[in-house]
Formats: structure tokens, sequence, C-alpha cells
């Protein structure tokens, strides 16, 4: 069997920097045709000159013939300023703004504290620019359970900032419960949609602990229960365009995933076309994967779809067992393992 795709885009990817940005950049370029590229560098990129710089950075380690294009994003910060916005729609570079709630993943120390009452001048310039926000959408507050956050993020941020927003753009991003599905679905279409990974498609929370403790399928928002799996592959596979691909990918050397308190992240570009096309399969929806991964995202940008193609084949492959760099070494998803799709470029 083989599938013909119009080439799909990545709508959330970390790249990095440094040695780690050149050793995964091609990966994500061989596979997609864009990418919205996440702004938690150290230091955050906050302004749309910054945003510019690290797309320039990234452009210079992409292959000669490569055509891929990153599609940057600004840090949301309590002072960012309505002014920043406007000049990151005028720069034809910044595509979106990013929350991080201060504290709730890699690299967040210097996100938001209290969105509707410290950045709300800055929302409305965004719904004015048709800027869209992009949310990780997890409370951080610690009497609230991990595996609730998104709910309580939901009910206390989210929907207060639909209701006082009805016009801006808004990603859920890389969502993870039932719960988010329901809030999505609610919205009925228009300005609010969700981004969806692999590995809250093919994994739950079992995969933390199955044969011991496993670094490297951990991730922020973090694995849930069966059920939560089970609604997101009926969400992605019902042909709703409210959701498209966004792979979340976030590379950390193995070091930082294998000690004592390990990095939160899971590097999937290598698979992710083909766990995708798996979890279509096996739903019986393979005739809406080209929607999820090629057409959904950017009909919600307001972009063109791709006009090139690639194809997945049904082949057996074996994915690497790690990818090495200068400075040390990334294990992918299911390094090691066999996988029934493969890319074909």
């Amino acid at each position: 069997m083989e599938l013909t795709l119009t080439r799909p885009d990545d709508w959330h990817l970390h790249l990095r920097d440094g040695d780690l940005l050149a050793a995964v950049a091609p990966h994500s370029a061989r596979h997609f045709g864009r990418a919205i590229v996440m702004p938690n560098l150290r230091p955050p990129v906050t302004t749309t000159g910054a945003a510019i710089a690290y797309r320039k950075s990234i452009m210079e380690v992409l292959p000669d013939d490569s055509d891929f294009n990153p599609l940057m994003t600004l840090y949301l910060t309590d002072t960012t300023s309505p002014n920043e916005i406007k000049l990151a729609r005028k720069s034809e570079v910044v595509y979106a703004v990013k929350l991080y709630p201060a504290g709730a993943t890699t690299n967040s120390q210097d996100g938001v504290t209290d969105l509707l009452g410290k950045c709300l001048p800055v929302l409305e310039e965004m719904a004015e620019q048709d800027m869209p926000l992009l949310v990780h959408g997890e409370v951080t507050d610690p009497d609230v359970d991990i595996f609730d956050r998104e709910k309580v993020f939901i009910e206390s941020v989210l929907r207060p900032l639909i209701q006082k927003l009805p016009q801006l753009k808004v990603v859920m991003e890389h969502i993870t419960t039932a719960d988010a599905v329901k809030f999505i679905e609610s919205c009925n279409g228009g300005n609010v949609a969700a981004t969806v990974t692999p590995q809250h498609l093919v994994l739950n929370r079992n995969s933390l602990f199955q044969g011991g403790l496993q670094p490297h399928n951990y991730c922020l928002p973090v694995l849930k229960r069966e059920i939560h799996r089970q609604a997101l592959v009926s969400a992605v596979t019902s042909g709703s365009k409210q959701y498209f691909l966004g792979t979340d990918s976030a590379p950390h050397e193995r070091r930082r995933k294998e000690c004592s308190c390990g990095c939160a992240g899971i590097y999937n570009s290598p698979v992710a076309l083909s766990l995708y096309a798996k979890v279509f399969e096996e739903a019986g929806a393979l005739d809406k994967l080209e929607a999820f991964t090629s057409f959904n995202g950017p009909d919600f940008y307001g972009l063109p779809r791709n006009t090139s193609k690639i194809k997945l084949k049904k082949e057996p492959w074996k994915v690497l067992e790690r990818i090495p760099f200068p400075s040390g070494e990334i294990i992918p998803m299911f390094a090691g393992q066999m996988l029934d799709w493969k890319p074909s470029f």
C-alpha cells in the first residue's frame, strides 16, 4: 500500500539552538514544508528582532536544497507590548505568539503569571492583527494534580479568555484529555483549534512505567489515561477541521533525559508521520489523514496549502537507536523499534 499526501506542515516544533539545532532541523525539513517554531530558548525569543535572528540561524543549518520554511513565534511575557505585536505582523516572519504559564514546562520561567490581568492589551492587539495565540494549556498551581492541570486550565483560564475575546484566534497546543476535546468541539470551529502530538495518540501513562521508568516517554503535558488517548484518536480521525498536526517534537541530550531529574520532551520528528499514519489506519480513517496533516493547519492560519507531495509506503523500517551530534546524542521516540509506514521523498 502507498499513500500520496500533500506535503504536511508541523504546527508545533522545538528546534532548540546550537549543536542541537544543527542535529535536528534537517529531520523536520525533510518531512515537513513549514513549521511553527517554538520560542522557549535561553533567553526566550520575546521580540521580533530576536525571532528574525533565530530564523536566520535555522536557515543556516538546513541543507542547500531545502525549501523548508520556519514560521516564527514570540514568547509572551507579562511585559510584552502591543507595539511588539504590530512589529511582528509587519515582519512577515512571525506568525503567532506562544503562551507559557510561568513554570509550566521547559524554559517557561519567564512566562505569564496572570494572562487577562497583565496581557489583555496585547491580546486585544493580537486579535486586531489576526495573530494567533498558541496556548500551553496547563495551570501551574502546585495544589492541582499534574494529571488535572489541563482540565483546570480550560475552566479557569481558557474559557474566560475566549468569552472575553471571541475574535482572538487560539490554538490549544498538544491537547491530552477528553476534557480538551469536549471544549474544542464546544467552540464549534471558527477561531479555536488544537494540535495533537503522535505521543499522545499512541501512548498512555502506562508507557512511563512499563519495564521500569521510561524517561524518553516523559513529556509535558504528561501522558494521560487510556480513555483520554482514545478520545484524542476519535477527535483527530473524525474529519473535524479543528484538529491538525503538531508534533511538539522536543529534543534533549540523552544525558539530560537519563539523569536524577530528567527533562520533559520527546524527540519524534523522524517518526511522526509514520505514527500518525498508524493511528489513522487502525481507526479505518486513512482517507482523513491528509486533511489532518496538510490542510487544516494552513487553512486555520490563513496560509496557502503546500503544492508538493510526499509518499508513505506500507514498508517496515527500523528507527535509529540514537542520533549523535558533537556534544552528545539524542534518543528518538521508538528508538530501535520497527514501524510500518515509511516516508518516501
